[in-house]
């Protein structure tokens, strides 16, 4: 019961600060909080969020025992200090909470992490010649191009970080960056240390060809000891290594286009890996407010269980906003075919529906969700159609400081499901109403 106050006495609160803030408050508070002077060329800037989603789901991961509905709450206060705009202090504080979950095991960690240190972290910037360099050791978020394989996971409610350092070099149309950090996962109760079992660190580069062309190219590491991870089969420690490029940009001034591949290689236990992935989107500009595109994602799979693996892993993605938004497939033995179009219905109002037709890659192996779990055994199904989910969203922004967003989704179990799980083979549900403040 007490549970219950908490959360619709925070709701309440978020609600009627959502509701109070007219667009002229929201700017006079806004104008309050930023460029603060508190010192000969040192400034002081407050920003934050505070967001609220409500879900409901029906067959999550395809077993019926995971029927819920329950509410995530999640505040943002972020403080930056600026001096003579060559060094910036940066923190960010967080509370996300969730109302009781009927799973085993209760709340995710993407669903809890009560009153956590998000980022804290100094940029110290340096210029020689045309070059900026700008040092970033502490706490940080790392984001790299569309967030395929590398993103800080904003849809979660707990969000992702690592420990480390960066260093960035900025020059003209190119940016090159240089990482070496650890994983900090999330202690849903306590503090989140950094895993320094779970190493990641690499170069990322991005560059501008001309006003049509833009281009990433990478390397990134991952390094896990500790426990022994698991593909299909092969266990032991895990040395992964990516290289992939991007390229992107318009055609013309109604199709534009996004390509992005990766090869991996390295080792898990005695086995070598050799995983590939390939993802294609092209768009195109019906009108003024309305947008259609067809996409083609594809993530290698193993060919056999135990030995050598050929299992792509999609690293921290975002594949949220790739696979799916119901988060059923992952980036790892997996074909997506999609189309989708979205409308600007209004000053206010976008309209989105998306559609996604499933199938594995390999049929020896098996179908991972977006957190890189396995949904099935192996040899539970040989069936490669794994399904096809459709998603409907609705976003209208209330005020400048304020979005909501409505969302469906429905998941049609194709033939591996149906095969591999007979007592959970009901089609899924996902339907969410979010609500989101920013200043």
């Amino acid at each position: 019961m007490k549970a219950l106050k908490k959360y619709s006495l925070t709701t309440a609160l978020l609600a009627t600060s959502i509701l109070s803030n007219t667009p002229t408050s929201a700017a006079d508070f806004n104008e309050k909080i930023k460029n603060i002077k508190i010192g000969d060329n040192t400034t002081l800037d407050f920003s934050g969020s505070a967001r609220a989603r409500l879900e409901s789901h029906n067959n999550l991961g395809f077993a019926q025992a995971n029927d819920d509905q329950f509410l995530l709450t999640r505040f943002l206060l972020n403080a930056k200090i600026t001096h003579n705009d060559n060094l910036t202090f940066f923190i960010q504080g967080k509370g996300a909470y969730a109302t009781e979950r009927d799973l085993p095991g209760g709340s995710r960690s993407l669903d809890v992490d009560e009153l956590a240190l998000q980022q804290a972290y100094v940029d110290i910037k340096l210029k020689q010649g045309k070059t900026t360099y700008t040092i970033r050791p502490g706490r940080q978020a790392l984001n790299f191009g569309n967030q395929r394989l590398v993103s800080p996971l904003p849809w979660a409610n707990t969000l992702r970080a690592w420990d480390g350092i960066s260093i960035i070099a900025e020059t003209g149309d190119y940016k090159i960056t240089a990482f070496a950090t650890q994983h900090v996962p999330v202690q849903k109760y306590s503090f989140n240390d950094a895993d320094d079992n779970d190493q990641f660190y690499g170069v990322y580069a991005n560059a501008t060809l001309n006003d049509k062309t833009k281009y990433d190219l990478y390397f990134l590491g991952r390094d896990r000891d500790g426990s022994s991870q698991t593909y299909n089969g092969t266990t032991g420690t895990e040395r992964r290594y990516t290289l992939g490029a991007r390229i992107f940009g318009d055609f013309n001034q109604h199709n534009d286009y996004d390509i992005e591949a990766a090869y991996q290689t390295g080792s898990v236990g005695t086995g070598d890996i050799a995983a590939y992935m390939i993802a294609a989107k092209l768009g195109h500009k019906i009108n003024k407010t309305t947008k259609a595109y067809i996409g083609f994602d594809y993530a290698s799979g193993d060919k056999q269980t135990g030995g050598d693996v050929e299992t792509f892993s999609h690293l921290y993605p975002l594949g949220h906003a790739f696979y799916g938004a119901m988060d059923a497939i992952g980036r790892q033995n997996a074909i997506d075919i999609s189309t989708g179009i979205s409308t600007k219905a209004s000053e206010k109002l976008k309209l989105k529906a998306d559609l996604h037709f499933f199938h594995k890659a390999q049929s020896a192996d098996s179908v991972y969700n977006a957190g890189g779990g396995a949904l099935a055994t192996t040899a539970s199904s040989s069936d490669k159609y794994i399904g096809t989910e459709i998603d409907l969203t609705a976003i209208y922004n209330i005020n400048e400081n304020t979005t909501a967003t409505l969302g469906y989704s429905h998941f049609f179990t194709g033939d591996f499901i149906d095969n591999a799980k007979p007592t959970a083979n009901e089609d899924a549900d996902f339907i969410f109403l979010q609500v989101q403040y920013k200043f």
